[in-house]
């Protein structure tokens, strides 16, 4: 019979862990343990089953034929198990923390004005709120929902679509003034022209010419940026010319502190938001769904 200071539960998900993030020190952060402590987990669990389920190297972390068949069948206890709670808190009131991992930009001008809201209406729900532009693993981060914008690649996550942002062209009129508004893109090879730093932004600007081709402007200036909330200070500041989606500068637009720039050759292109998250079964917590259909309800792009 089982001892009951075992908590097998608790050995199944570190060593599942560890295996779906390969290595000791990446189950470590997920699970905010140290890595020796990770380590010898892993070393009791061997010793009480008496096989070795890893081998060990300085480069990676192999699995024996017995630590695959554990892993297998410890995964499917540990998605029953998580299916069978989940059920069970149906019916519950929303309550728990909720860890939320957005972009810098959708944070700001879309997440956070909604939270108010969202904490009287699940008063029981405490939000943890991370805002950054890198994308990252929910499972190593311990994420419960990420805010992603653009394409959506192909992972195990789930995902819910929040709606679509049009891409546009934007710089201050201040800037304008002193260095003349572009009429044609061919204009812009005399501007300064804000861009990334990271690779997604690095296929140029999309502008579409009156008789329907489209050709790409790569963008080229004297500033890099790692996010879209840099960006917008850079354009506001009047440093040079910037394309961002619609939801991030509107409120700038509208209030004249940023003009729309080659709009007639704007090609429509967008960018897709979506809430992702981890799901089994089609089953969510009630604290993970609550934000999910808020989200779907109450975010306008």
């Amino acid at each position: 019979m089982a001892r009951l200071d075992v908590n097998r539960s608790g050995e199944m998900e570190v060593f599942a862990r560890v295996v779906e993030l390969g290595g000791f020190s990446a189950a470590a952060r997920a699970f905010r343990m140290s890595p020796s402590a990770v380590s010898k987990l892993i070393s009791r669990l061997e010793a009480r089953l008496g096989v070795r389920l890893i081998n060990r190297s300085t480069r990676k972390l192999q699995l024996t034929p017995e630590g695959s068949a554990f892993y297998k069948h410890a995964t499917r206890i540990l998605d029953e198990m998580a299916t069978a709670e989940r059920e069970a808190a149906v019916g519950a009131t929303p309550s728990g923390l909720l860890r939320v991992n957005t972009s810098v930009p959708f944070g700001l001008h879309r997440l956070l004005p909604l939270l108010p809201d969202f904490a009287r209406r699940y008063p029981d729900i405490k939000v943890e709120v991370t805002l950054t532009d890198t994308v990252v693993d929910l499972l190593e981060q311990r994420a419960d929902v990420a805010i992603r914008v653009g394409a959506m690649r192909e992972s195990r996550l789930l995902a819910r679509k929040l709606g679509d942002s049009r891409m546009v062209v934007v710089a201050s009129p201040a800037y304008l003034a002193e260095r003349g508004v572009p009429n044609t893109p061919d204009d812009l090879a005399g501007h300064n022209l804000l861009d990334f730093g990271f690779s997604k932004w690095k296929n140029g600007w999309p502008f579409r010419e009156r008789d329907g081709r489209t050709i790409t402007v790569i963008p080229s200036g004297n500033a890099l940026v790692s996010d879209g909330e840099a960006m917008q200070h850079l354009a506001l500041a009047g440093m040079g010319i910037a394309r961002l989606t619609r939801f991030h500068v509107e409120d700038d637009i509208a209030g004249g502190r940023l003009a729309l720039v080659l709009e007639d050759f704007n090609p429509g292109d967008i960018e897709p938001v979506h809430a992702v998250f981890v799901g089994h079964g089609g089953q969510l917590p009630a604290r993970v769904r609550a934000l999910l259909d808020y989200l779907v309800e109450k975010v306008r792009l």
